[in-house]
């Protein structure tokens, strides 16, 4: 056998294993993009909690604005467009004033701004600190990124500001052990989450845990979040029922008096200064028995690893939900914001979807009469067995080419031909 042949010849898979990875792509494809089918403008459906969205380069070159789904099939088809993989809070742009002359083919009535929606340098194609595009075509290799579940900027491992990659962790295969990571900006803002259990950090509690609060000021300075946003990561104003439910089962709790519910034991007073007379009693019904919204913290941000469900362990008394205000990250309280529960979303979307079609298929066969039905059964009869025999006979050392398929379909329709 020459070996020529070998070394040119593409790698053999089984029609299970190219199955297998059609069905993983899907998978893949339907959990980036929510079970949106891509037919309906999501304008209508106003700032949605979560949704896939896409940049358009050739229309707004300067990266301020995000289309839809739809609209990046049935819009910008050809154009220079940008997968940005998923934003919080966003309605879609199609069409509007930032487009010039462009209009939405779908939906073109659409407002002239979308005020609320949040823009960072990844509508640019840009990413992470070093602001190289992905994927990056000057590099030899590309390397998988990690997005912040803050301001949702993607980063490379070796930019994200640890001293060791031992830092990052990971298991012995070197799968992540994290759920959700909030980058070194942010982590200036999140200083609080020191002060819970070890439980929500992955692999235990990381380097630089204790955290001081500065005696010389009582007020959390202002922090860029944004990453290079043009506006704040998330509206002051928004609000989640789910928030409600929570602070009023806080509220139907009965503490003793004097009594702490915090989660890792009573504060020291020395760690907070300059605190506002109506703070004396905040300590009853909170978890961490500190107003986080008089305190600033000592230590530089550092790149924070979550475990799973740690959202779950956040305090919600009155002045910590100030503060997630103030700082525009009150949608770490809303269940639906995070990935994992959009993507268990999109799962659920995904089984209904494929339940439906195969009750279509299903309903479609039952409604055929008697003869049909057989001859359908006999059809796939003869496939199967025209392939099993197809791949006994080829040559197993030859990879099977279009060549081979077509000639196999042809034989098929002659036999069929012949036996009518």
């Amino acid at each position: 056998m020459d070996g020529t042949f070998d070394d040119e010849a593409e790698p053999a898979v089984t029609i299970g294993e190219y199955l297998d990875e059609v069905e993983e792509r899907e998978l893949e494809a339907d959990l980036v993009l929510g079970g949106d089918e891509g037919k309906e403008c999501t304008f209508n459906k106003g700032y949605m909690k979560r949704q896939a969205i896409f940049s358009c380069l050739t229309c707004t070159p300067d990266g301020n604005a995000g289309v839809c789904t739809a609209c990046s099939l049935a819009c910008h088809d050809g154009h220079q467009i940008v997968e940005l993989w998923t934003k919080r809070n966003f309605r879609c742009d199609c069409g509007n004033s930032k487009f010039g002359e462009f209009y939405c083919k779908i939906f073109p009535n659409k407002d002239i701004e979308n005020a609320e929606n949040s823009y960072n340098h990844n509508f640019k194609g840009s990413y992470c600190t070093c602001g190289r595009p992905y994927p990056d075509p000057d590099a030899e290799e590309q390397v998988e990124m990690i997005q912040c579940c803050l301001c949702e900027d993607w980063f490379h491992e070796e930019h994200l500001g640890v001293e060791s990659s031992t830092e990052i962790p990971k298991d012995d295969e070197g799968e992540p052990m994290y759920d959700e990571f909030i980058c070194k900006a942010c982590s200036e803002v999140c200083f609080f989450l020191k002060l819970y259990p070890e439980d929500i950090w992955a692999a235990g509690k990381q380097s630089d845990a204790t955290v001081q609060i500065s005696k010389d000021k009582g007020v959390l300075e202002d922090t860029t979040l944004t990453c290079g946003s043009e506006k704040p990561i998330c509206d002051s104003s928004y609000n989640s029922p789910k928030i409600d439910e929570a602070q009023a089962a806080v509220d139907s709790k009965s503490i003793s008096e004097g009594n702490s519910p915090c989660l890792i034991g009573n504060v020291n007073s020395s760690m907070v200064s300059n605190q506002s007379p109506k703070s004396t009693n905040l300590h009853v019904n909170c978890l961490l028995g500190v107003n986080i919204v008089t305190a600033s913290p000592v230590l530089p941000g550092k790149p924070m690893f979550l475990s799973k469900n740690w959202r779950n362990a956040l305090c919600k008394c009155d002045n910590c939900l100030e503060f997630y205000n103030q700082k525009h990250i009150a949608f770490l309280l809303d269940k639906e914001d995070s990935i994992a529960e959009y993507e268990q979303m999109a799962k659920q979307k995904r089984e209904e979807k494929l339940q439906q079609q195969e009750g279509a298929e299903l309903s479609f066969f039952n409604k055929l009469g008697h003869v049909e039905k057989v001859e359908i059964l006999k059809g796939i009869e003869e496939m199967k067995d025209g392939l099993r025999a197809f791949l006994e006979s080829a040559d197993s050392s030859k990879p099977i080419t279009a060549a081979d398929v077509h000639q196999f379909f042809d034989e098929i329709k002659n036999k069929r031909r012949r036996v009518q």
